[in-house]
């Protein structure tokens, strides 16, 4: 198939559009329903992602893409209990021996708010496992190179029969050349086929250098992620996987808070405070993300928790959660990795990102500053690693 016919652009209005191949077969074919412009969007540049983490890991990934940005990406290790409460999968028959299931529970439930209506890309085969995951969630569509007979029929049932699935060629390799038409001028510029391995780890540049596997690791998932994620951007990581995107700020310290806030809620909701929550019974799964997401906000909370609206979601009323609790717990977090898809211009990024349990940071270099940026990282005891290398992505 050369072209595909799609409903409309980024808006209704946008008519008509499609999306074809200027030489040769398009690399995808759509198994079930009828994807957008958004959706192939967030389609191809999420595959190319959870491609190039299995090509530098070796390792089963999966993402969760909204509006052309990774909310996380993750590689799949089994989760632990209490990640799995947390990601609303603990009843999920069979998820510890499908680690490509692992890989999406995981990148859906960091950041549950942004992932609602997300498009879904995983690195290997969607299996019957991932596919009853995805069952229950609400979501636009999924890539992945195949799909076991029994996925297939589990997805192609979803949203009314209208789910949308595409089907990629794993073989396929872009043009070294890509072109986009802005305002009636074409650009071009060669693609970004820089490959990211640990040898992009070599320069540390702080007194602290002791860099586990580990670490290496979560460098590698938050710098891929970055790669496909729109500027400016930040990612923390950690087990493998994105806890917090920050992305396409203009500020390079609101990409750091954007995406040190999104951790910090990942960690909070692992706490049993939030994990032994009264909730009501009848309460559908996207209302739960967001009683828990304003439980844990220090401004709407006491709203939640007034008398009258309590009721509507809880079996008994909830102690509040603390801005000083919440900051004990978060304060003890250490061994975080936090990546720049830039240089940190200053150090506030830094003491930001240490409040969020930063103890691992990599990221470009080359701002004019950077003695006092590598100054703050020594203060705290950090590790951190220039790469020389920026990664922007529009």
């Amino acid at each position: 198939m050369k072209e595909i016919s799609l409903k409309y652009g980024c808006n209704p209005n946008q008519i008509p559009a499609r999306i074809y191949a200027e030489e040769g077969e398009l690399p995808v074919e759509v198994l079930n329903g009828r994807p957008g412009y958004i959706n192939f969007l967030d389609a191809l540049n999420g595959w190319a992602l959870v491609r190039e983490i299995k090509k530098a890991t070796g390792l089963p990934a999966a993402t969760s893409f909204k509006h052309v940005s990774p909310t996380s990406a993750a590689v799949g290790r089994p989760l632990p209990e209490r990640l799995k409460r947390a990601c609303f999968v603990d009843d999920v028959a069979g998820l510890d021996d499908s680690p490509i299931a692992c890989a999406y529970a995981r990148a859906r439930g960091t950041d549950r708010m942004s992932s609602f209506g997300d498009w879904i890309a995983l690195s290997d085969e969607c299996d019957e496992v991932t596919a009853n995951v995805i069952k229950r969630e609400v979501s636009d569509g999924i890539i992945a190179p195949s799909y076991t007979p029994r996925a297939l029929e589990i997805l192609c049932g979803k949203r009314g029969g209208k789910y949308n699935v595409v089907r990629i060629d794993p073989d396929y390799l872009p043009a070294s050349r890509e072109r986009k038409m802005v305002y009636g001028v074409t650009f071009e510029q060669g693609r970004n086929d820089l490959e990211i391995t640990e040898d992009l780890l070599g320069r540390i540049v702080t007194e602290r250098t002791d860099l586990p596997d580990e670490k290496k690791l979560d460098m590698i998932v938050a710098l891929i992620t970055l790669k496909y994620t729109q500027s400016n951007s930040v990612c923390f990581a950690v087990d493998g996987q994105a806890i917090g995107v920050g992305a396409g700020q203009q500020s390079r310290i609101h990409c750091t808070r954007l995406a040190a806030s999104k951790a910090d809620n990942w960690f909070l909701r692992q706490t049993d405070r939030v994990l032994d929550l009264p909730f009501r019974a009848d309460l559908s799964r996207p209302d739960l993300n967001n009683v828990i997401d304003l439980y844990l906000s220090d401004e709407e909370s006491e709203d939640l928790l007034a008398d009258g609206t309590w009721q509507r979601y809880f079996t008994t009323r909830p102690a509040p959660f603390t801005r000083e609790e919440k900051r004990a717990i978060l304060g003890a977090i250490k061994g975080v990795t936090v990546a720049s898809d830039a240089f940190f211009p200053f150090s506030d990024n830094v003491e930001r990102a240490r409040r969020s349990g930063a103890t691992y940071v990599i990221q470009p270099g080359g701002s004019v500053r950077d003695e006092d940026v590598i100054a703050a990282a020594n203060k705290y005891g950090m590790v951190m690693v220039f790469t020389g290398t920026r990664l922007f992505h529009h």
